[in-house]
């Protein structure tokens, strides 16, 4: 949520930070709603003041007697207070916090100009892309290997689902698991199981509503989480918390759910975009000062990840038009896939600034100031994009899969298949 101070301060420089990100000017139309809103205001506390000044005159004109001006008095009352309703200053209020709410972060300086994920920049890359020959997509591995069951899951519950079975699940399991005790352990996050329902209030808090509510599931009063994200940043909703001398860290391995709404057609072979995965989340909640800094840990506390895993990845800084709507800053890492001969996402890690803080009244207390909190957040990583990637990096010319050496005190084992 943007502070319309800040527009008013400089409504240039506010509309051409959002051109950055392809959007028209918005400042008037959002300096016309926050004018009628303070008219409002103002007309409903001039209105609340002459009555207090009224209401003495009437006590006035009353104790001597004198009904007729008491009663012309009333009516004086009675009109400003009308007038003051009709202005309606909550419905004005509620009108500009709503533009607000669809309007996107601005970016940082740093972040590259471009309409797409064509104009993303590589910042730096670990290992180079392997090449194995007859190399095969993780699909084609796992069915031959029948521990990948795509038409079962179809059949229970449409398309974008899968079965795992065997030593896929338990795979699947372990990286989870084990994603989970390195950011515990060595990286010093705090792990949370949090709810997998949400109410709205926490989704408009992280940004997801109004804008993109047909990307989520919902149930009832409640929405499941299409990320970790919202149940973890939301821990400091509507509090003011002592200052942060350290970032709060936190982490979770969760169910994820989405409609993936804007998909239809993209990806449609295998696990790589499911109505349902697993998913190993970071967030931090740091002073403003601190969030550059924690920005470039969390997403080297996912990079670890990778490397530990023996895959080829990239660090990639998303372009204005490609970085997502709470965020000022957000570096993608993208694994290499050899059966697909492609860089695909495994990691994404934000610094959404106090864009996320000002939605959800988050703020910590520095002397006697109030100030909106930093929140940052990161995959870390997507579980079964891991799975995949390990999959094709390790495959073997026979079909089984090599199993990582940290995973295998979790597996038992050092190959599947």
């Amino acid at each position: 949520m943007h502070d319309i101070k800040t527009v008013r301060t400089d409504p240039a420089g506010f509309d051409a930070a959002l051109a950055r990100r392809g959007l028209p000017p918005q400042s008037v139309a959002l300096l016309a709603l926050d004018e009628a809103r303070r008219a409002a205001i103002a007309l409903g506390e001039g209105a609340q003041a002459r009555r207090n000044a009224l209401s003495r005159e009437i006590g006035a004109a009353m104790k001597r007697g004198d009904t007729a001006e008491a009663e012309r008095l009333k009516a004086e009352v009675a009109a400003a207070m009308a007038e003051a309703a009709a202005a309606d200053p909550a419905a004005r209020e509620a009108a500009l916090s709503e533009a607000l709410a669809v309007l996107p972060n601005t970016l940082d300086p740093e972040v590259p100009d471009g309409a797409d994920e064509s104009a993303n920049v590589v910042l730096h890359q670990h290992g180079e892309p392997a090449e194995i020959t007859d190399a095969k997509q993780h699909f084609e591995l796992g069915e031959a290997l029948g521990l990948m069951d795509f038409a079962t899951a179809a059949r229970l519950s449409g398309s974008r689902f899968v079965v795992l079975k065997g030593a896929l699940a338990r795979l699947e399991r372990a990286l989870g698991q084990w994603m989970l005790g390195v950011h515990v352990d060595r990286h010093g996050y705090t792990e949370v199981n949090p709810p997998l329902l949400v109410q709205a209030p926490a989704l408009y808090g992280t940004g997801q509503l109004p804008k993109f509510e047909e990307d989520l599931f919902r149930a009832g009063d409640h929405y499941l989480i299409p990320t970790a994200e919202v149940p973890l940043t939301n821990l400091v909703a509507d509090q003011i918390i002592p200052e942060p001398e350290q970032p709060l860290r936190y982490t979770a391995l969760t169910p994820c759910f989405r409609s993936e709404a804007g998909s239809a057609g993209r990806d449609t072979r295998g696990m790589l975009r499911q109505h349902q995965f697993p998913k190993v989340e970071m967030v931090s909640i740091t002073r403003p000062e601190d969030s550059a800094a924690e920005h470039e840990r969390m997403t080297r506390c996912a990079e670890a990840i990778l490397t530990e895993l023996g895959l080829t990845w990239r660090r990639i800084i998303l372009c204005a038009g490609d970085t997502g709507f709470s965020a000022a800053r957000t570096h993608d890492l993208e694994v290499w896939l050899p059966g697909q001969r492609a860089w695909r996402e495994i990691s994404s890690c934000s610094n959404c600034r106090d864009f996320q803080a000002r939605r959800m009244k988050a703020r910590f207390k520095r002397g006697k100031e109030n100030l909106f909190l930093h929140t940052l957040n990161g995959s870390g990583v997507a579980v079964g994009r891991a799975l995949i990637a390990v999959m094709e990096t390790h495959q073997q010319a026979d079909g089984s899969i090599r199993v990582p050496e940290v995973l295998r005190p979790w597996m038992g084992t050092d190959r599947i298949g």
